[in-house]
């Protein structure tokens, strides 16, 4: 499967996947999840006598119609959150709301603070440098010593410590 994969993955991300998301981060997030569900459905491919491209080339485009589903549920969730919370005229409640919410953000990066000093050494580089700096998976995966699919098994599993830690408050936050 390695070479067939290596093959078409080039032109999977560069004609069908990048020009449909215009972002190079999630076009690689999509080829990533293409090749991975080739691997896992390559028992229900058949073969017609063509090339394997035009079945990876459908489950491309389908990870990204996906994506774009998503991001529409996503939009028009907070567009109806926003359209509920309150319009307020008061210029004291206002500035008492932008309080709050500074208060809020403060706590929350205490809290993302000590998740992540609470992880182990490569987990918490690892959230880092993909998710806070915004660096490439291959420039990640080079700065750790490892491969690119290394790293992206490290990351999911860093970030699923993160939420692990993330997710437990103090005793006296639970109340």
């Amino acid at each position: 499967m390695r070479p067939l994969l290596e093959r078409y993955a080039p032109p999977l991300y560069g004609t069908i996947i990048l020009p449909r998301t215009g972002d190079a981060a999630t076009a690689e997030d999509i080829l990533r999840d293409t090749m991975a569900t080739a691997v896992e459905k390559i028992g229900r491919f058949t073969w017609q006598g063509k090339s394997i491209y035009p079945w990876l080339r459908q489950i491309a485009i389908n990870k990204v119609y996906d994506l774009h589903r998503q991001s529409k549920r996503s939009r028009r969730l907070a567009d109806a959150m926003a359209q509920e919370l309150p319009q307020e005229s008061d210029p004291e409640s206002h500035a008492d709301a932008q309080l709050i919410a500074a208060e809020d953000q403060r706590q929350n990066r205490a809290r993302i603070t000590v998740a992540l000093e609470g992880l182990n050494e490569r987990y918490r580089v690892a959230i880092e440098l993909r998710l806070i700096d915004e660096l490439p998976r291959d420039e990640c995966a080079r700065r750790l010593g490892i491969t690119v699919g290394t790293f992206d098994v490290l990351l999911f599993r860093a970030v699923r410590a993160f939420r692990k830690r993330f997710g437990a408050r103090a005793p006296e936050e639970a109340v």
